[in-house]
Formats: C-alpha cells, sequence, structure tokens
C-alpha cells in the first residue's frame, strides 16, 4: 500500500505530497484493514509510514522466553533474534557488562493500549509519536527488537549512552546482528534511543 508502509511508497508529487491511489483499501488484506482502523482512531494518518520512512512490521508467529526482564515479565522473541541475543549477552557478561533486557517483544494491542493510555494521560500525539512508533511500525512487533540498560542506569533514558554497556553495543552489536535503531537525529522523527537494539539476520560490523 503507498500510504501505509515506507518499503512500498509510490512516487512524491511536485508539491511533495504523498500520491494516494484510490483503490488500495479495497484490495487491502483483513488485518491491514484493521490497522488502518486504528491508527485512524488514534488519530494517526494513514501514510504515517511514508512520513516517517517507517516500515509496516508484521507481527511475529513464532516466539520462545528469553526469561525475565528487569521487571520480572517473561520476554520473548523469534528463535533466531532470542540465540542471538543470548549470545551477545553472554559475551558482554565475559567482558564484564551487565546487559539487562527491559522489553522485547510487543504486539500491536500493546502498542495501541500504550498510546491510548498515554493521550489519556493528556500527552499529544505529536510528542508521544517522537518516542513511540505508531501501531503496526513498532519493530518489538516482530519479536527482533530489545530495549536493553545496565545496573546504574535508569531504564529508557537516553543516559545510557554514557554507560560502559552502550559503548560495547556500538563496537560489538554488529558482531550478533544487532543494530542501534533510532540514532541522534535519525530520518525517522524518533527520539535518540540508544537503549533500543534490534536483530537483522546478517552478523557484521
Amino acid at each position: 500500500m503507498s500510504t501505509i508502509g515506507y518499503e512500498t511508497a509510490e512516487a512524491l508529487d511536485g508539491d511533495g505530497a504523498v500520491v494516494v491511489e484510490k483503490n488500495l483499501l479495497a484490495k487491502a488484506r483483513p488485518e491491514l484493514k484493521e490497522l488502518i482502523k486504528l491508527l485512524d482512531e488514534l488519530g494517526i494518518p494513514e501514510n504515517y509510514g511514508v512520513r516517517r520512512r517507517l516500515k509496516l512490521i508484521p507481527e511475529a508467529s513464532t516466539l520462545v522466553s528469553i526469561g525475565p526482564d528487569i521487571f520480572n515479565r517473561d520476554q520473548r522473541l523469534t528463535p533466531a533474534a532470542a540465540t542471538a541475543w543470548g549470545r551477545m549477552r553472554s559475551a558482554a557478561a565475559n567482558n564484564g557488562i551487565d546487559l539487562q533486557l527491559v522489553s522485547a517483544y510487543r504486539g500491536v494491542t500493546y502498542q495501541v493500549n500504550l498510546i491510548r493510555r498515554r493521550l489519556n494521560e493528556g500527552k499529544s500525539l505529536e510528542d508521544i509519536l517522537k518516542v513511540s512508533a505508531a501501531p503496526g511500525y513498532s519493530e518489538h512487533h516482530g519479536g527482533r527488537a530489545v530495549d536493553v540498560t545496565a545496573p546504574g542506569c535508569k531504564p529508557l533514558e537516553e543516559s545510557f549512552a554514557d554507560s560502559r554497556a552502550y559503548r560495547w553495543l556500538k563496537s560489538n552489536g554488529g558482531i550478533y546482528g544487532f543494530r542501534e535503531s533510532f540514532g541522534m537525529a535519525n530520518r525517522h522523527g524518533i527520539s535518540w534511543e540508544p537503549w533500543h537494539w534490534c536483530y537483522h539476520h546478517r552478523p557484521g560490523r
């Protein structure tokens, strides 16, 4: 769909506006129609993905436990991402780095409820979407993303970038297939998230 995900975006018109094909919705899969409905209910335009250069992320169908997070909630990833996470965490530990899990897989429903809760708290949608991807676009849906912290660091804070754990991840995360998704001044309009790392299948620096 040209107005849903960046990966399938069509050309822009002369004024830089997204070109919309009128019959796209009629051709959409039922789950995509439901997502569009949810986005509309939240006030998120259906061209959000194109404008933010974010891909639609299907919910993972197969997940395995990777143990509890810092809040003692069981967390899950896809089998490949789980294996890579385990290897990376062990390697970090061998270097005196304790990578702690804050969050892993989160489904679309979780993301919808998260945004609704923040709207009910009086936060603006614009501010919410600077720190959270819209439902359907979060890398957590795919079961390959982790939010991490380390002892002495406040979870989900930019100050994590000052830690030894972050420096280790920057130097070594790629070996295990993990990349920092939202760096400083990223093109997606999302605030810097030094704690958010996603597995991309092809390890390498």
